[in-house]
């Protein structure tokens, strides 16, 4: 199994763990209160982590292109983040998560139109069959 399979699988089991924790810490909080308490304790984590892994010497070497895109990816995360806590306060955990990984057949389709991504038969039933689980988990 490649290396990337396992890491992809953590993301997602860690991923039902913030839908989870998620849900029971925002009950009587704010959306964008939790959103942004959790921003910084995912920031505290991973620039400790940076630290403790000692990655914080190719900061110099970062381009101006690629920080552009990683900004907006982070903004895009942000938002993202932002609605998913919206979403999970007013409604259930399950529909929430299953509506948010429609984000895989997003993902498809923009990787085929602008990374040149091919598209392919399995590919395009594998998107139609997470659209299909999303309906049926919503």
């Amino acid at each position: 199994m490649p290396l990337w399979i396992g890491y992809a699988l953590l993301a997602a089991f860690f991923a039902a763990l913030v839908a989870i924790f998620g849900k029971v810490g925002i009950k009587d909080v704010d959306a964008t209160l939790a959103t942004a308490v959790r921003a910084v304790i995912m920031a505290a984590f991973l620039v400790t982590a940076a630290v403790a892994l000692g990655k914080t010497g190719g900061l110099g070497g970062i381009s101006r292109r690629s920080l552009t895109f990683i900004v907006l990816s982070g903004a895009a995360g942000a938002a993202s983040w932002l609605f998913y806590f919206i979403a999970l306060r007013e409604g259930p955990a399950t529909g929430v998560a299953a509506l948010d990984r429609l984000s895989v057949v997003i993902v498809f389709i923009l990787a085929v139109l602008f990374l040149g991504d091919a598209f392919t038969a399995k590919a395009a039933l594998g998107a139609a069959l997470v659209v299909a689980g999303a309906i049926l988990l919503t």
